[in-house]
Order: C-alpha cells, then sequence, then structure tokens
C-alpha cells in the first residue's frame, strides 16, 4: 500500500457513520413558529437555501474532477465514501428545506437560489471561477495543468468546505447559543465533522503532491491562492451582509469579518503560506465546539455518531 494515510481516512470516515433519520427536529419547528424573530428567519431562510446549492456544486466537482485525477486506490475509496456523505449532507438539508418552508413556491426559489439570490449566486460564480478551470482537462500532462489541479483542490478545501461552510456553521452554533434550533444544531455537528475529515483529506493530498512535486508549489501558486482566498473572504461577506441585513442582536458584520480573516489564515497556514490578516475568533461560542457526543442543556439527546471516533473539532490556534 503506497499511500496508507488515506487508507486510514477511509477507515475513520467508516467510523463515522449517521442518518438525517436521527435528528429530531420537534423543537425547531416550535422555534420556527413561536421564537424565532422576523430578521432571524430571514437568516435562517438564506441558510437554508446556501446549503441547499453547496454540497451539490461539492459532489459535482468530487465525480468530475477530484475522482478522476486523483487515483491512487486508496485515496479513490476515500472519495467514494466522501460521496456518500455529500449525499448524506445534500439530504439532510433537503430535509431542511421540507421541514423549515412549508410554502412550495418560496422552497422552489431557495433550491434555486444559486441563481435567484445575489449573495448566493455570487459565491457559486466564484466557485465556477476556480474550480471549472480542469473541467476540460482529461489528464494533467503539463506543469500548468498540475497547478490548475492543485487550485482546484485548495479552492475545494479551503474555500468551499473550509471557509464558506465555516462561516453557515458559526450562524447556526449562534442560534444555538440562544437555545435555538436543536436539530439544526444536532445535523450541523455531524455534518462539521464529516466537513472537516473531508478538508484534511484535500489537505493531505495536497502535502502528498508537494513530497512528491515540490516545484508546483512557486511563488506564482502562493498568489494565486491568495487571491482566491481573498476573493472567498469577500463574497462570504457579502453573504453576511445579506443574513444579517434586518440585524442580528449578538452578531455584527465586523465580527464574521474577523471571524472570516481569522479561519482564511488557518487555511493559509496550512497550506504553507505566510497569515494575511493576524485577525482573532471573535466568536466565543465557536470556541466550545466540541462536535463528538456533545450534550448540553439545548439538546435532549447525545449527538454522537452510531459509531463513533473520539476526538473533538476545536477553534483553537492549531485549527
Amino acid at each position: 500500500m503506497r499511500y496508507p494515510q488515506f487508507y486510514e481516512m477511509y477507515r475513520n470516515a467508516i467510523r463515522n457513520t449517521w442518518t438525517v433519520e436521527e435528528i429530531d427536529f420537534s423543537d425547531d419547528l416550535v422555534d420556527l413558529q413561536r421564537k424565532l424573530l422576523p430578521a432571524e428567519r430571514h437568516l435562517i431562510n438564506r441558510l437554508v437555501a446556501f446549503f441547499a446549492t453547496g454540497d451539490s456544486i461539492v459532489a459535482n466537482n468530487l465525480v468530475l474532477n477530484l475522482y478522476q485525477h486523483i487515483n491512487t486506490p486508496e485515496a479513490r475509496m476515500y472519495l467514494s465514501r466522501q460521496l456518500y456523505e455529500e449525499a448524506l449532507h445534500v439530504q439532510f438539508y433537503l430535509t431542511l428545506l421540507d421541514t423549515y418552508i412549508p410554502d412550495q413556491a418560496e422552497r422552489a426559489q431557495a433550491f434555486a437560489a444559486i441563481e435567484n439570490i445575489p449573495s448566493i449566486r455570487r459565491k457559486g460564480e466564484f466557485c465556477f471561477k476556480w474550480i471549472d478551470s480542469i473541467n476540460s482537462l482529461d489528464e494533467l500532462r503539463t506543469r500548468e495543468d498540475r497547478k490548475q489541479f492543485l487550485l482546484n483542490l485548495i479552492c475545494f478545501a479551503a474555500c468551499i468546505e473550509g471557509l464558506f461552510f465555516f462561516g453557515a456553521f458559526a450562524y447556526v452554533y449562534f442560534l444555538r447559543s440562544k437555545g435555538l434550533l436543536n436539530g439544526l444544531a444536532a445535523g450541523t455537528n455531524w455534518v462539521f465533522r464529516d466537513e472537516s475529515c473531508h478538508m484534511n483529506f484535500a489537505f493531505e493530498v495536497i502535502e502528498q503532491v508537494r513530497r512528491e512535486e515540490p516545484d508546483l508549489f512557486d511563488e506564482d501558486l502562493g498568489a494565486r491562492v491568495t487571491e482566491m482566498i481573498g476573493e472567498a473572504i469577500e463574497c462570504e461577506y457579502g453573504f453576511a451582509e445579506d443574513l444579517l441585513s434586518q440585524g442580528i442582536g449578538g452578531m455584527s458584520l465586523t465580527d464574521m469579518r474577523e471571524y472570516l480573516q481569522f479561519v482564511a489564515d488557518q487555511r493559509l497556514t496550512t497550506l504553507g503560506l505566510p497569515k494575511i490578516y493576524g485577525s482573532k475568533n471573535p466568536f466565543g461560542f465557536m470556541e466550545l465546539q466540541d462536535v463528538q457526543e456533545l450534550t448540553n442543556f439545548f439538546e435532549r439527546t447525545v449527538s454522537s455518531y452510531q459509531v463513533g471516533v473520539k476526538g473533538e473539532v476545536a477553534f483553537d490556534e492549531e485549527f
């Protein structure tokens, strides 16, 4: 076995099995009808609309791009498992649509968010700019082809799953810190763990490429990655302006920008690039996230996997 680390990632992923049917949305329905303020309802509707489209983009990229060019059997085992998990996430988000947005016309609009909600369309355009670039490549023949592949993978890991989704999770955990939408938070705990594993796998692939072809990681690639992450922050900040446009007590645009910059710095460090922003995490409720076997007074059940691994996801300096 040439790349045993990918096989171990696959085995760990198998241990982390959960199903959408385990999530209890009964408290969420009460919150939606009686507790959420109009500004919070707007935030949730936009968030669910993004969720409903985001993982579909990821799944398409997995099948059409990454699986084609990451051809070691151990890594393809993991990618096959990841595709299952992306489908599970889509099922979770579709269930959120059905549960949270009963109106058929409003639900259809949310499902087509990438076409009719400007802040989400902008994020979609960013994704297609950076990950569609290798759709026409059957083989990675040249050095530039390999760089294009790396940019695709870095966009997927650092920006889509590593920034867009982590920004979205902050809104979920903020609402949970107020005792709202326990079902959404419970499902997000599991998605959070999955997405962290997906991101770590992608970064390990990037590191393996660095070990085998270090000449690809030159100043040109670094500059393009830095440009990409800067664009991702602006897209996600525009999404924050939309979500928070009606005013949410306890969550400001200034804090959200600082949080996004903090996360971006962690991604740059993982990629061996210097930090740009030097920001701190302004959200104390994110530092408390332990997504394995999490029980607190907001939840009725333990949010553990059916078969779990030990460990936690925390927003510390090494995150």
